[in-house]
């Protein structure tokens, strides 16, 4: 059942393969900030996973998100979402990502529970 306040955490090491450099957002080895949204959603997606039906799944929809500070190779980036608002299918979450004890990026995502195989099927 999905509840206010369920959160999850979710952890990457900063590698060649994410940074701006190679992902192409920027031309810097640093973390690139797709691959930290990536890591937002996929926590904010973990914090409610097991409290949907196993046809279901959640999609992202929206996110807006500060990048505060860079991260360097070998860096460890965890981020964190936390379900703040339910709306029929439509799920808040507050995310942020830390290195260590530094805040480097926060924001709001919001995710839409879908069935997995009607929503497949208007592709």
């Amino acid at each position: 059942m999905l509840e206010i306040g369920l959160q999850h955490s979710t952890i990457m090491q900063v590698t060649e393969s994410n940074t701006a450099e190679f992902i192409g957002s920027g031309d810097m080895a640093v973390l690139a900030t797709p691959a930290m949204v990536a890591l937002m959603e996929n926590a904010a997606m973990l914090a409610v996973a097991t409290k949907i039906d196993d046809d279901q799944t959640t999609v992202g929809a929206h996110i807006a998100t500060s990048h505060l500070k860079p991260s360097k190779v070998g860096a460890h980036v965890l981020a964190i979402a936390e379900l703040t608002a339910i709306d029929g299918r439509k799920l808040t979450f507050s995310v942020k990502a830390y290195e260590g004890e530094t805040l480097i990026g926060e924001g709001e995502h919001t995710r839409y529970v879908v069935n997995r195989e009607k929503f497949l099927s208007k592709l």
